[in-house]
């Protein structure tokens, strides 16, 4: 059965960087759209913060991130990636990546849009 595995999540200050890692198995990685979304309070829908197509060509970020997160995936490896720089108090929350099995191209922003789940990683930043 399909599996995603998320890591790379901690406590760092603010102005500080992580990358969280999502690794998948018995995934063919190039044929899903991954994206990584965050939950900031228990019970919370899933936010969309970044996507990537199936090539990584193409990305998609929440204007919440844009310009300090990066998301990239190497496919070869069945892992995608986000780098999140310059973090903020707000970005604490847990982090999950998902995949999306029926997109071609299209990086959807809705959590139902996804079809596999990662169980999160915890990121705190500290003021």
């Amino acid at each position: 059965q399909e599996r995603l595995v998320e890591s790379g999540g901690g406590l760092v200050q603010t102005g500080g960087s992580l990358r969280l890692s999502c690794v998948g198995s018995v995934f063919t990685f190039g044929n899903y759209v991954m994206a990584w979304f965050r939950s900031q309070a228990p019970g919370t829908a899933p936010e969309f913060v970044s996507g990537a197509s199936r090539c990584g060509r193409n990305t998609v970020y929440a204007d919440s991130v844009k310009g300090r997160f990066t998301i990239f995936r190497n496919n070869a490896g069945n892992q995608v990636f986000l780098q999140m720089d310059s973090l903020q108090p707000e970005d604490t929350a847990v982090y999950y990546c998902a995949a999306d099995r029926n997109s071609l191209v299209q990086i959807g922003v809705s959590e139902r849009e996804y079809d596999y789940w990662g169980q999160g990683t915890l990121v705190t930043v500290s003021s």
